[in-house]
């Protein structure tokens, strides 16, 4: 049941992506401006309850609702685990942004590449050249690719049901709304939701680091791995760029320009300098490891039947 709910999921993304957006993002954000209007005092002990009364009722109650419909029918059970994980799950969530600007590349429209690279991060990136467009499409596209598909996949094999895709994505959406938010608005409240989240991501992200290496230049993917990443700011993002560059062959990180001024940053991945051509091979990485997954879901089926 968990491959073919996934399978399901991913065909029917890519058919008709679900808008997050539009549909996901404004409930919660509703819900968690709710809680912060009423906990938040700036103490990171008031921020704990309020994650956990964001995060866990879900959870526990997209768990409660899968095994009543799972007693009813498994095949219901089945397209309430499709419905779950079409709305947690999917790379088609940002994927529009790289798509675009890697069309803008193509046709030498650097101008609107920059504009739309700026608003997928949140930057203004008005004075990046090519190759920088380049290396932060990548990074935006891995980390994306990460916590909108190899994450999710990771978190729904781990808790029963699909309530660990829902206990995914609402931690990973607190943990951008609240914990990385800073200043004397906030205080401490955000601190719990950012140190958490690093604890959720602990599998994932080395189970998609792993597939990177695997599916591209292992040697150099399991170097910048192990010598790199932790010089990233975020060490979770620092392993998965260190990894997928180096399994592209591609140098990330590096200075950039950003809001008109220089941002220094470290190197991360090997190889040849960032350009174009390095996308369609991001690409066919992200491809490659989500068919890995596939067949790593159907070796464990298998295994299961026999056993």
């Amino acid at each position: 049941m968990t491959l073919v709910s996934l399978l399901l999921a991913l065909v029917l993304e890519q058919f008709k992506p679900f808008k997050a957006a539009a549909y996901l993002y404004p409930p919660l954000e509703r819900l968690g401006r709710f809680f912060e209007e009423r906990f938040n005092d700036g103490q990171a002990k008031h921020g704990v309850i309020a994650w956990c009364l964001m995060v866990l009722p879900p959870t526990v109650a997209t768990a409660v609702a899968y095994f009543l419909i799972y007693t009813l029918h498994p095949l219901l059970a089945l397209l309430f685990n499709v419905v779950v994980l079409y709305c947690t799950m999917g790379f088609r969530h940002s994927s529009h942004f790289f798509t675009r600007i890697h069309a803008c590349l193509r046709a030498q429209d650097l101008q609107q590449a920059r504009r739309l690279i700026g608003e997928w991060r949140g930057h203004l990136h008005d004075m990046s050249s090519t190759e920088e467009v380049v290396r932060l499409s990548i990074e935006q596209g891995i980390v994306g690719a990460h916590r909108q598909v190899f994450a999710v996949i990771v978190w729904f094999l781990l808790l029963p049901g699909p309530c660990g895709a829902v206990f995914y994505r609402m931690a990973d959406y607190y943990a951008r709304v609240w914990g990385q938010r800073s200043g004397p608005t906030i205080g401490e409240f955000g601190s719990f939701a950012r140190q958490v989240f690093e604890v959720i991501e602990y599998v994932p992200v080395r189970t998609t680091a792993i597939a990177f290496s695997i599916v591209g230049d292992f040697e150099d993917a399991a170097h910048c791995w192990r010598t790199q990443a932790s010089q990233w700011h975020d060490k979770s993002e620092g392993i998965l760029l260190a990894a997928g560059g180096g399994a592209l062959g591609v140098r990330l990180g590096l200075p950039i320009n950003q809001s008109g001024e220089g941002l220094e940053r470290p190197e991360l991945g090997t190889g040849d300098e960032a350009e174009v051509e390095h996308l369609q091979s991001f690409i066919g990485l992200i491809r490659r490891a989500l068919v890995l997954n596939v067949l790593v879901l159907v070796t464990m089926g298998f295994a299961h039947v026999a056993g």
